[in-house]
């Protein structure tokens, strides 16, 4: 099937519009992808750009009708809320400082809503959509999309089940190198709109460091209580941080360490967690995603793999192909998008959602956001302990 010319109806697929993601961008053909890896949607209506000829032009050159490609969000809001085949979720894959409008509109059409992080500009929109979500009823994820990794799950699954014992260390970094130099004054694309701090609302504190801390939390359970931050901005004329240091307290007592960096030369995405209890440790890297190592206190550690052995249901239910074949960052995103899907279809017929099924929510996108501003206020005051 063409992508984008739909039998949703018929084949029960759910109908996905998008905003943003048109010619030129990045992050959209992922989402495009992962929407499509397990056959649950079908893209049928989008407004892909905020230039209206540009936005048209990208939504037909996918294969989007001509009548459901729209010059802006707001239009294709209220054209596809008439609809009686109107899109059911929408996309929302647009430089930061357009999520939360975008997000609105849908939502006051009835419309899910899939987000890219960070989930809005600042804490205060952050609020208004928790507020409207709560309101509508409505679904609504936040693509980070690390949290659908199958060993993620499994280190997930572990710790609730008190394999690591009570938790005392947690320590989360996310280093790049690709902003080492000040390509944003090249005219690069993607640098530009992220160093803008109108439309990022911050550097690499939003960026990445918004995933390494989303992680950290979704895979101990645990919720942070105050933070100590040191943003800097190394490359000179650049008006957001490049690099951030953080300490953090949990209110369980455990603490942790944040490294989050777009100036390191040598690493391309280097997520990793490393989490730490009485009974042991695991360490996880984003950049190897099928490994997990155990480390039980006073014995070996233990490489678990997914599909392995020593693997769990946790991981199982979000695996598609057999042990030792690579599975990683459009499998991340897909799994967030199938869970999404589940959540939708039981919406649809009112039925009981799995409890097996999670994602990241409209709430863990607010989290994010009070991070960030936490973040900004501490270092802003010389690095001092702010509360979130």
């Amino acid at each position: 099937m063409v992508e984008g010319r739909s039998d949703a109806k018929a084949s029960g697929r759910i109908r996905l519009g998008m905003v943003g993601g048109g010619q030129g961008a990045f992050i959209g053909a992922v989402h495009r992808i992962a929407a499509r890896i397990d056959d649950q949607y079908d893209l049928v209506a989008g407004a892909l750009s905020s230039t209206p000829k540009k936005a048209i032009a990208s939504a037909l050159e996918i294969g989007i009708a001509p009548d459901r490609a729209y010059g802006s969000f707001e239009e294709m809001a209220k054209a596809e809320a008439r609809r009686a085949d109107g899109i059911e979720v929408v996309a929302i894959v647009t430089p930061n400082h357009m999520h939360a409008p975008a997000a609105k509109a849908f939502l006051k059409a009835g419309i899910h809503v899939i987000s890219d992080k960070p989930l809005a500009l600042n804490a205060k929109e952050a609020k208004e959509l928790v507020a409207l979500t709560k309101k509508t009823g409505r679904i609504f994820a936040v693509t980070h999309n690390y949290t659908g990794y199958p060993m993620i799950r499994q280190a997930r699954e572990m710790i609730a089940a008190g394999e690591l014992g009570d938790l005392r260390l947690v320590q989360a970094e996310y280093a790049q190198d690709w902003l080492t130099e000040r390509i944003e004054a090249t005219g690069q694309k993607q640098a530009g709109w992220r160093t803008d701090p109108k439309r990022s609302g911050a550097g690499a504190l939003g960026d990445i460091g918004t995933h390494a801390y989303n992680l950290a939390c979704f895979v101990t359970g645990l919720t942070a209580d105050s933070l100590l931050a040191d943003l800097t901005s190394f490359v000179k004329g650049r008006q957001v941080d490049d690099n951030d240091n953080l300490l953090l307290r949990f209110k369980s007592g455990a603490k942790g360490m944040l490294w989050a960096s777009q100036v390191a030369p040598g690493n391309e995405n280097g997520l990793t967690l490393r989490v730490y209890g009485t009974k042991g440790g695991i360490s996880w890297k984003q950049e190897e995603p099928n490994t997990l190592w155990f480390a039980p206190y006073g014995q070996p550690p233990r490489k678990i793999t997914r599909g392995g052995a020593g693997s769990g249901a946790a991981a199982a239910r979000v695996t598609r192909v057999p042990s030792g074949h690579p599975e990683g960052y459009l499998e991340g995103f897909a799994n967030i998008y199938s869970e999404v899907a589940r959540a939708i279809r039981a919406a649809r017929d009112g039925s009981k959602l799995d409890r097996a099924v999670v994602f990241p929510t409209v709430e863990d996108g607010l989290r994010g956001m009070e991070f960030i501003e936490a973040a900004i206020k501490s270092s802003a005051k010389g690095s001092v302990w702010v509360k979130l």
